[in-house]
């Protein structure tokens, strides 16, 4: 709060002040006043004006530059009413009111948006898990009827299923901790079940899928997990090179404080311009628009969900050439000690 700006916004009161003092002087001049008492009381004026301007400003600054001080140092600027003491003067009263009353009606507006938020979620939740019934029967009236069906129905109802699951894991990532199991898990158990989701794509492309993860153990919510790199998986198969021997490689590499889990194949690769950009909601790059179509959401929502189960994912890749998907899993020794 500067001073200057307080004496403009004072300026009338302080007018009229003076002139109100300059009309008592000329009257008690007109009524032939001694001299000096004019000038004591002028003197008593213009000192009681000096007083009363200090002492309000002083009051009024200290208010204002707290709050001016703390919604700076704030990032949910909402928060200001909490951070400042109750002012002392009417003014200041009537902000505090203001602000009371506006956060007041922010938090009822927010209350029932995220009621509605809630209850949309909890309709997809349920939709989803309802719409999957069908098509699980479908993918097995496949397998079941192969010889009568062209492959492609169940190579698009397995895709209908994968859109499904991404649906189901982006609503639930906002509140993934609420459903979060962690504990220790066998890898090569969740590599497992993730190769037999896949079987029949990497059947179908003729994808050699080696896996070399031993017996190691890491901590970590195995079905939110198995979604991440089910993603990635996804993205092998859809991206594969057309008329090679294609690979996908998977295997782990562990040191003293970390276990790393490594995704390779030889598919087209991410142009160098994409490739720092492939985590970033709704991307697609050059591949998603030119080989197959994309939604760019799968690798979205698994950094999204690494990050909140602690892990770290990275990518690396040459076009033409292969695409390594790390994530990196840390060693938890508490549950050693527990041991």
């Amino acid at each position: 709060m500067k001073f200057i700006k307080y004496l403009q916004d004072k300026g009338l009161i302080i007018s009229l002040y003076l002139l109100t003092n300059i009309f008592t002087i000329f009257m008690l001049s007109a009524f032939k006043t001694d001299k000096n008492l004019i000038l004591a009381i002028l003197f008593i004026y213009i000192t009681l004006l000096i007083i009363i301007i200090i002492l309000d400003f002083n009051r009024k600054r200290s208010f204002y530059n707290e709050v001016l001080q703390n919604i700076e140092r704030l990032d949910q600027k909402y928060l200001i009413l909490e951070t400042i003491e109750h002012p002392n003067f009417y003014e200041g009263k009537i902000l505090h009111q203001i602000i009371y009353e506006a956060n007041k009606s922010m938090i009822e507006k927010i209350k029932i948006h995220k009621n509605n938020i809630d209850d949309f979620k909890e309709y997809i939740e349920m939709w989803i898990h309802e719409v999957k019934l069908p098509i699980a029967s479908l993918i097995l009236l496949c397998h079941n009827n192969k010889e009568l069906l062209d492959k492609d129905y169940l190579h698009q109802l397995r895709r209908l299923d994968n859109y499904i699951d991404q649906v189901l894991y982006y609503v639930r990532s906002s509140y993934a901790e609420e459903d979060f199991l962690i504990k220790e898990t066998f890898l090569d158990k969740v590599i497992s079940n993730i190769a037999l989701k896949n079987k029949d794509d990497l059947l179908e492309n003729k994808i050699d899928l080696t896996v070399d993860v031993k017996k190691i153990k890491i901590h970590t919510d195995s079905k939110w997990l198995e979604f991440i790199i089910n993603q990635i998986i996804n993205n092998s198969i859809k991206y594969k090179k057309e008329n090679i021997e294609s690979y996908i490689k998977i295997y782990a590499t562990e040191d003293k404080n970390q276990i790393t889990l490594h995704i390779k194949d030889n598919g087209i690769g991410i142009p160098k311009q994409d490739i720092h950009q492939v985590f970033k909601k709704s991307f697609t790059g050059e591949n998603g628009r030119g080989k197959v179509k994309s939604t760019g959401i799968g690798l979205y929502i698994a950094d999204k969900l690494c990050k909140k189960l602690g892990h770290k994912i990275e990518i690396e890749s040459i076009q033409n050439n292969f695409t390594e998907v790390k994530i990196t899993f840390g060693k938890n020794n508490y549950y050693k000690i527990k041991e």
